[in-house]
């Protein structure tokens, strides 16, 4: 079991949810955001390693939606098992995020994914901020 010592109260919200949800310890789960095109590539002209074009890895098909905060997101079967949140309401196209948690979680674990992901978004750009 991941255990963290207490935080104070004066925490900014995103490291709040960030420990309450085991971000920072050892929990079986990691964050990662996933960007894709229309061909399965990156946008990115310096994304490195190459765009991969295999099938092994890929996600599976949506298994249902969850709105979280008035935004909607598709959840999916990860290509190694994990989850595939696809932020379906946000401002830029192919953009979500993956986690190495199974799909078969409670509804209350992926609405704490999803907000953990929300709390890191800078709203100028609808991506992951520069902390």
């Amino acid at each position: 079991m991941c255990t963290s010592p207490p935080q104070p109260p004066d925490l900014p919200q995103r490291d709040r949810l960030a420990e309450r949800c085991g971000l920072g310890c050892s929990g079986p789960w990691i964050l990662a955001v996933v960007a894709r095109s229309a061909d399965g590539g990156s946008d990115d002209p310096l994304a490195v390693p190459d765009v991969y074009r295999g099938t092994e890895g890929r996600p599976g098909p949506m298994l249902f939606t969850l709105e979280v905060d008035g935004e909607r997101f598709a959840i999916r079967q990860g290509g190694y098992g994990g989850t595939n949140y696809d932020w379906l309401s946000g401002p830029n196209k192919s953009y979500g995020f993956a986690s190495s948690g199974t799909p078969n979680r409670s509804v209350e674990e992926h609405e704490e994914s999803i907000r953990v992901f929300l709390s890191m978004i800078d709203p100028s750009t609808g991506y992951i901020g520069d902390d």
